[in-house]
């Protein structure tokens, strides 16, 4: 993978979909979504089947003070003041936060994704520096963000959110604490006011968990979500919306909640993901399968496989037994016509590609600089979540589900592709624009991700279905026409990604949402 090449071809495909950019840069711009009152604010959300946490009684909430009490009286009083003069840089922050919790902590888990999403360089003796958690800003920054790191991140953010959120509903609707805007008539709250209770502040839920999660996925950005964090839950006070016993109830709910999902993370086997001394037993393996030809690095010096043992980290839709099951059957040997015909495609393509082809394999390229295709999906389902004015929890719902098939989909995926060790087309002489994955080809990453999100997706939003299901053929076949995968990698990734996300729906049926 050539960092330089990589970069350019992200630059080209930024000036190409982002108007009004006047250079290259690794930030990714989101629209400027407008506030809005839930369609429903999910009143019986607090029962819900939550991921970490086995009741929503597993963190304690006190009860707050009467709104008749001299303290929160007072709090609404200091409410006021804040509010009565604000400077446009806090009515920017208000406007900012206000299109909703959820969706703005997961657009910045995005963006540092996309940061972090850069390959380390060889040195001048040839050896490629391993990322260091205790020296995250030192060369090569930790993490490298690639799919299954930017999978696994999203996924454990989105869990922690909600089940937060669960935990809050369920304090909200017991102590049934009205906003103040209601409580005293002189507030006038500049973001909308539902029918939700506000002790405790769901935002600060989301904020606090959301910080938890992000600076243990990116320790080299602790300062920068601290303050997110900090003007996050000020934005509560400068629009009127929470009083601050509100926000530290939410804030002590969110670090608790948060904790004990990072609890997960610290013994799912992530720690062992990049374990180089696998390698040898599995390229033994798939030669005893008959592969004449294993997948080997094609860069110079040669890169060491991305994270060989991904596949053995912890799923969250299905135990390991149905990961082995769900595993796709062996790809085409290397003498038979199927590969043949597959690889006199690509030959084909190589000569003459259009421009419709290359335009879909840049745009889904997502390769270094980008948050990867599960950013890309996470994306798509923020953005149909806010259209369908979704409640902070059920919009956190979507994202779990989403989320955590995603994750399920790099680890089947990473199981599959190290376990046949396939060779990628350019060790046959087929070159390609749009990067070079430093992993074994069988089967397509692309197409196993984007099959899981569609099924998924489709689920929660069934109008939506089509399209879906369009964009995930279309990141499928962008693969053939970027020429880095065989026809049959992507067929058989995108039928691996729909088995996958039907867990996930499974699992959404049973929920007690009511989708």
């Amino acid at each position: 993978m050539k960092k330089q090449s990589h970069f350019i071809a992200f630059c080209a495909i930024i000036i190409a979909l982002s108007a009004g950019l006047n250079s290259c840069s690794k930030t990714i711009d989101e629209p400027q979504l407008s506030a809005y009152a839930p369609t429903s604010v999910d009143e019986k959300a607090g029962t819900w089947k939550t991921y970490v946490l086995t009741a929503p009684t597993d963190v304690t909430v006190a009860a707050p003070a009467a709104i008749s009490s001299a303290d929160y009286l007072a709090e609404v009083a200091s409410l006021k003041q804040k509010a009565a003069s604000l400077s446009s840089a806090q009515q920017d922050a208000v406007t900012y936060w206000g299109a909703g919790a959820v969706f703005r902590w997961n657009e910045i888990a995005r963006e540092l994704s996309a940061r972090y999403n850069i390959p380390p360089a060889s040195t001048p003796d040839g050896k490629y520096p391993v990322p260091d958690a205790a020296n995250p800003l030192a060369d090569p920054k930790f993490p490298f963000s690639n799919p299954p790191y930017t999978a696994r991140a999203l996924a454990y953010l989105s869990v922690a959110q909600y089940d937060a959120l669960v935990s809050a509903w369920h304090y909200k609707y017991l102590y049934n604490r009205v906003a103040p805007g209601k409580t005293d008539a002189t507030i006038k709250p500049l973001l909308p006011v539902s029918s939700l209770p506000s002790y405790p502040s769901e935002d600060a839920v989301v904020a606090a968990a959301s910080a938890v999660i992000l600076k243990a996925m990116f320790p080299g950005e602790v300062a920068y979500l601290d303050a997110k964090l900090a003007e996050h839950r000020d934005s509560r006070l400068w629009a009127g919306m929470n009083v601050e016993s509100d926000l530290t109830a939410g804030v002590a709910l969110g670090n608790a909640v948060a904790a004990k999902v990072m609890a997960r993370a610290k013994v799912d086997g992530m720690s062992a993901a990049n374990n180089q001394t696998v390698t040898a037993g599995m390229i033994q393996g798939a030669k005893e399968r008959g592969l004449a030809d294993v997948w080997v690095s094609q860069e110079t010096p040669a890169r060491p496989p991305m994270l060989p043992n991904y596949g053995a980290v912890q799923t969250w839709n299905f135990d390991k037994t149905t990961l082995i099951k769900l595993r796709p059957g062996p790809p085409p040997a290397l003498n038979s016509p199927e590969f043949t015909t597959a690889l006199d495609e690509l030959k084909q393509i190589n000569k003459s590609q259009t421009r419709d082809q290359a335009r879909i394999a840049n745009y889904w390229s997502d390769g270094a600089g980008s948050y990867t295709p599960p950013g890309h999906w996470h994306r798509t389902a923020a953005n149909a979540a806010h259209d369908a004015q979704y409640s902070e929890v059920r919009m956190a719902r979507t994202l779990a589900l989403l989320g955590t098939a995603e994750m399920d989909a790099a680890i089947a995926c990473w199981d599959a592709k190290y376990y046949y060790y396939y060779p990628r087309p350019q060790q046959f002489g087929v070159k390609t624009s749009v990067g070079l994955p430093n992993f074994p080809s069988y089967a397509s990453g692309h197409s196993t991700f984007s099959g899981a999100a569609a099924t998924v997706l489709s689920s929660i939003f069934p109008d939506k279905a089509k399209d879906f299901d369009d964009e995930a053929n279309e990141a499928s076949t962008s693969r053939i026409y970027g020429l880095i995968h065989y026809r049959f990698d992507s067929a058989t990734g995108l039928v691996h990604g729909n088995n996958i996300g039907s867990y996930a729906v499974t699992r959404a049926k049973a929920d007690g949402s009511g989708l």
